[in-house]
């Protein structure tokens, strides 16, 4: 299929796809492209792309997602390692979770010491400001 149908099939963008390409994500050999030298991305280019969405979805960088593409095209990716890596991701979540639940916290303390709206002089004394 040309960039266009896999551009469609993924809902990423013909410059996002060139993007991982130029990362190494994946890749073209240069036997399959037609005669006019339109690059013809096989199924197997389709699912890597929708393996990086979902791997995306789920919070990991392209530099994971590569290391992790590449243990997979050697076949060496065992689900040991795999169920590794998520573990350390829900860790980071975690944290960050609980960092966004402080600030959250900090924002509504401060700003109970802030009158209502209507009173100007009391927002400009407002600890949150």
């Amino acid at each position: 299929m040309l960039i266009g149908e896999l551009s469609k099939k993924t809902g990423f963008s013909r410059d996002t796809i060139r993007y991982y390409e130029k990362l190494g994500l994946i890749g073209i050999k240069r036997r399959e492209r037609r005669e006019n030298n339109y690059k013809e991305y096989p199924d197997t280019i389709l699912r890597k792309l929708n393996s990086i969405q979902s791997l995306k979805d789920f919070g990991f960088t392209l530099s994971e997602i590569s290391g992790l593409l590449e243990l997979m095209d050697e076949n060496v990716a065992t689900c040991d390692y795999v169920s590794e890596l998520v573990g350390q991701k829900t860790e980071l979540i975690d944290r960050k979770i609980a960092e966004l639940q402080l600030i959250k916290e900090k924002m509504l303390m401060r700003v109970s010491g802030c009158c209502l709206p209507a009173d100007v002089a009391a927002i400009q004394n407002c600890p949150m400001l």
